[in-house]
Order: C-alpha cells, then sequence, then structure tokens
C-alpha cells in the first residue's frame, strides 16, 4: 500500500505574510508543535544567500539550520527550499542526517536546465530533493513530458504538482495526475501544492488522494490555518483531519489548532489572505498573482475593471511579473481621452474671479462645520466636493476620478454638476444617472505631471483648477490617513483597506508643497499636509 505523507510549509510560504520575520521563539514552537502532531515533513525555511538572522525562517547553510531544531523530532523529517538562482549550492553542506533530509528545489518553464543541474548537484551532496517546477498549469501535455523524460533521467526523490497560480481545477489536476503517473518512474514520489486563488484547495486535495494510483508515495503540501503569500494554501488542520477519517491518518490536529490560535491568527493581521475575487480572477487567467495585487494596491477599480485590464494580458507576459508593463496597461484603460476644450473653456468661464472651495471627504467637515459654513457665507465660493455628494453642505460640483467612488454616486435622486475624468467614460451611459450629462475632462492630463503620476482626487481637482486659471484655493476635510482610525472619512463604507497609510501621506504631502508654489492653497480645517497656510 502506497503511503500518502503532509507536508507543513508554514514557516516558508507563510512567510512571504511576514517576510520571514516570524520570531526565534516562534519557529521553535511552530516547529515543536508541528512535531507533536505527527505531520511528516516541516519545511523550515529557505536556503538563500542572506545575512542570517535567528529570527527568521532564512538560511545561509544547514548548521544554522540545526540550531534550532529540536533533540526530539519523532518521525518528522525536514526539508528547506531554494531557487537555484537565489542559493550558491557551494554553501550547502553534505548530507549528515543531522539537519535537513530533503532541499526542494523550484525552477521556471525558461531555466529547466539550470534547474536540473542545479538538483543533480544537491543529490551529488546526500541530500533528497523535491523537482518544484513553478506554474505546471503553464505548461503544455508536449513540455510535461518533454520535462518528465528530464527527470526520470536525473532521478529525484519528488517531482511535484504546483499549481502556482492557483488556477487548476478538478479536470486540470486529472490531465495533469494522469501525464505524470502514466511516464514518471514509479519509485519517484509525486508532490502536491495548491493555492487557494479558487477556494478549491481542500477540495482538489481529496480529489488527488481518490485518483493516485495505489502502487505511488504521494506527498500533500498545507500550512497552519493556510499561511501564506495571499490568497494563500491548503489548511494543514483540514487535510490532517480529513487524512485521520478516510485515510487511517495518525496525525494528532490539537497541537496544530494550539499553534493556529498562539501565532498564525495574529499574524494574519499583518496582511490578511484568503479566497478574494481579484486573485480568483488572476487565477482565471493563469497569471502571476502581482499583477492582481498591482490592481488593488491602486484602490480606485472595480472588480470587473480589474477583470478587463487582467484579461488584456498577452500570453509571453503571463508567468513573470512584468510591473512596468501592467503600470502601462492600468494607464491605457484609464486614459480614454476626449476632446474637453469645449468643457474646460466652459468652466473656466463660470469660475474666472472666483474662489474656490474643496470639500474633501474627511471627517474635519463634519467637527469643523460652523466654520465652514460660516466661510461659505462670507466668501461666496464655488463649492467642489471631491469624489463624493456631501450631505451637510450645498456643492456647485462634484469631481469624481475614482470608478468605486462614481459607483456610490450613481442612483442619487439629488446631485451637484458632475466633473468625471474621462477613465470613467463608460460609467456616465448609466442609467442610474436618469440622464444627467456629466462634464468630462482628460485623465491623463490631471494624474501626470512632468515627475510621475498622482492619482489622489483632490491633487487631480487642483491641477484642473489650474487649468482653468483658479488663483485661489481653499480646502476643508483634507485631514489625511491615520493609521487605525475610524475617523479618516465622514462615513465608514468610504474607507479602503488598499490606503497606504503614512507611505501615502508623504507622497501627498511632498506634492502639495509643489501645487502650493503655483496656487495660493489654504487649509480651512486642519490637516497632516498643511504647511504654513490657514485660516
Amino acid at each position: 500500500m502506497s503511503e500518502i505523507k503532509l507536508l507543513d510549509c508554514t514557516l516558508r510560504d507563510g512567510g512571504y505574510i511576514n517576510d520571514w520575520n516570524f520570531g526565534e521563539y516562534t519557529i521553535r514552537d511552530i516547529l515543536s508543535k508541528l512535531i507533536e502532531s505527527g505531520v511528516d515533513y516541516i519545511e523550515v525555511g529557505f536556503l538563500r544567500d542572506c545575512a542570517y538572522e535567528p529570527n527568521r525562517s532564512l538560511y545561509n547553510n544547514c548548521a544554522e539550520i540545526a540550531r534550532i531544531l529540536p533533540e526530539n523530532c519523532g518521525n518528522t523529517k525536514f526539508t528547506a527550499m531554494s531557487l537555484h538562482n537565489k542559493y550558491s549550492i557551494d554553501k550547502l553542506e553534505p548530507y549528515d542526517g543531522k539537519t535537513i533530509d530533503a532541499l526542494r528545489v523550484t525552477f521556471h518553464d525558461y531555466d529547466i536546465d539550470e534547474g536540473l543541474e542545479y538538483i543533480r548537484k544537491v543529490k551529488d551532496k546526500g541530500y533528497k530533493v523535491f523537482a518544484n517546477p513553478i506554474n505546471i498549469m503553464g505548461y503544455s501535455d508536449e513540455m510535461i513530458l518533454r520535462l518528465l523524460q528530464k527527470i526520470n533521467e536525473i532521478q529525484p526523490y519528488a517531482f511535484s504538482i504546483v499549481d502556482t497560480f492557483g488556477s487548476m481545477m478538478k479536470d486540470d489536476l486529472q490531465r495533469i495526475y494522469s501525464l505524470i503517473e502514466h511516464n514518471l518512474r514509479k519509485d519517484i514520489v509525486i508532490g502536491l501544492h495548491l493555492h487557494e486563488n479558487l477556494a478549491l484547495s481542500y477540495s482538489l486535495a481529496q480529489d488527488f488522494i481518490g485518483m493516485k494510483a495505489s502502487d505511488r508515495d504521494c506527498v500533500i503540501d498545507a500550512s497552519m490555518l493556510g499561511m501564506g503569500r495571499s490568497p494563500g494554501n491548503l489548511c494543514m488542520e483540514l487535510i490532517m483531519d480529513y487524512m485521520n477519517k478516510r485515510q487511517s491518518g495518525h496525525y494528532d490536529v490539537n497541537p496544530v489548532l494550539d499553534g493556529i490560535d498562539d501565532h498564525i491568527t495574529r499574524l494574519k493581521q499583518i496582511e490578511p489572505w484568503g479566497y478574494s475575487t481579484a486573485y480568483a480572477l488572476s487565477a482565471k487567467y493563469n497569471l502571476h498573482r502581482n499583477y492582481a495585487e498591482f490592481l488593488l494596491d491602486k484602490g480606485r477599480l472595480r472588480a470587473k475593471q480589474i477583470n478587463q485590464i487582467l484579461g488584456s494580458i498577452e500570453e509571453h507576459k503571463k508567468t513573470a511579473y512584468d510591473e512596468a508593463y501592467i503600470e502601462g496597461l492600468y494607464q491605457d484603460f484609464q486614459n480614454k481621452a476626449v476632446d474637453d476644450a469645449g468643457t474646460l473653456k466652459d468652466l473656466a468661464g463660470k469660475l474666472a474671479g472666483k474662489k474656490c472651495l474643496i470639500l474633501a471627504p474627511g471627517s474635519s467637515i463634519l467637527g469643523e462645520k460652523e466654520r465652514i459654513d460660516r466661510y461659505i457665507a462670507e466668501e461666496d465660493p464655488i463649492v467642489f466636493s471631491a469624489n463624493f455628494v456631501p450631505e451637510t453642505y450645498v456643492a456647485d460640483y462634484v469631481f469624481c476620478c475614482n470608478a468605486m467612488r462614481f459607483e456610490m454616486l450613481l442612483g442619487k435622486k439629488t446631485m451637484p454638476a458632475l466633473v468625471v475624468t474621462s477613465n470613467l467614460l463608460e460609467m456616465c451611459e448609466d442609467e442610474r444617472l436618469g440622464g444627467r450629462q456629466p462634464l468630462i475632462v482628460n485623465y491623463t492630463d490631471l494624474h501626470f505631471d512632468e515627475e510621475r503620476s498622482y492619482d489622489n482626487s483632490v491633487i487631480m481637482l487642483l491641477r484642473l483648477l489650474k487649468k482653468l486659471e483658479v488663483s485661489d484655493v481653499v480646502l476643508a476635510g483634507f485631514d489625511g490617513y491615520r493609521a487605525g482610525s475610524r475617523e479618516n472619512y465622514v462615513a465608514d463604507y468610504m474607507a479602503s483597506q488598499h490606503t497606504k497609510g503614512d507611505e501615502e501621506n508623504k507622497r501627498i504631502k511632498e506634492r502639495m508643497g509643489q501645487m502650493e508654489k503655483q496656487m495660493n492653497i489654504c487649509y480651512l480645517t486642519k490637516s497632516l499636509y498643511q504647511r504654513e497656510k490657514s485660516f
């Protein structure tokens, strides 16, 4: 009867969440609890060319790994992972049976030969080796067969099915497993590493167990609470429980549950992992997850717009992440140029000789309402609101440059005149506008300058007013982002999980300093961006 073993990769794959900085106590305690659970393999982290720190699960050599392993390891074996181009093989000591039992080696479809040569060298040093080709879903059947031929020649301990981008479904797994089962040497173990993009990892693991040949040994990867770079991995506690119920497993799930309570739950607060629509979309197109992360971090796109951009990524760009490329696609999507000369001329005429008040959605417009009302009564400015319709003020115009914010405006029965950037052109045809015709201005003209791009709504509105030759602008509600505060916005629904906090504050303050040299800008309410001018 063949064996199915479980490999825990919390300290390695989970390290993408906290930069592998678990802390030495946590590393040792996780190891202790996993050993107590009876897990077959523990992946202790990465072997990398790095400066070793005891608090991180990154190591230069096996001697550094040995110092964190407990004396009594039961029947648990240990592994580490290395990328052939990120760890010098010369640093790897000959196998002595005192640290890791196996090394897992990853490689891409474009550097297979380099990866296999590295595997040969690891084998020559006496270690078992897992061959882990990145993104097997990106391989054609013919490519898989050619790779298996080479794998059979070097005879590693294991060959893993690695669903790097989480795009695998049951029929994909059946097809790939069948190819491997019928063409891989019988003495080579088959591994399985799944991701949670489509919320299928637990189901696919069960399917894998069901389709596995009776004479083939297998290893399934999982992590505690599914910890891993978003959207995460197969949950160790779930697959252990399944193995106990359906496969006569020997695992004690309780220590794993204790480890989750003691360590993993708090780590989930750093960067939550788990299913999300954007990562599901990246899986749909079998893309490097960084593309979805890039678009999510913009915090200004609807899921359907992320879908449209991801769907336009060319085949040869899917596997290796290219930030300049996705930035270009994002800007192309946003920049739908229109002839706005007439609109600008009309607006300039209405604003000529007038002061302008910009109402941003910071909570200070609620606390400082009396002051703002007094300014409006005394100065009679043209009032713009930025990306929202204020409930307690009467605005002359609403300026909108953000799809998520614009969606919130649709359907409002009463609304000031709309000034909308051209990236929202298609949304301006929505029937919920009730026939109202927004004034469209070019997105690119307000988003870019000679130095960089700025997609903050207030900065873009200031740039528009400058184009309209407005010289005096007063700001209210441009408060800035305070980490952990529930009072950043006039309403909770306006908060975004993608706000960058101090990083964004610094960027906006720098740009505001430049804008203040070009226009007379004053702050009516307190702001983190405020320099000297204020009321």
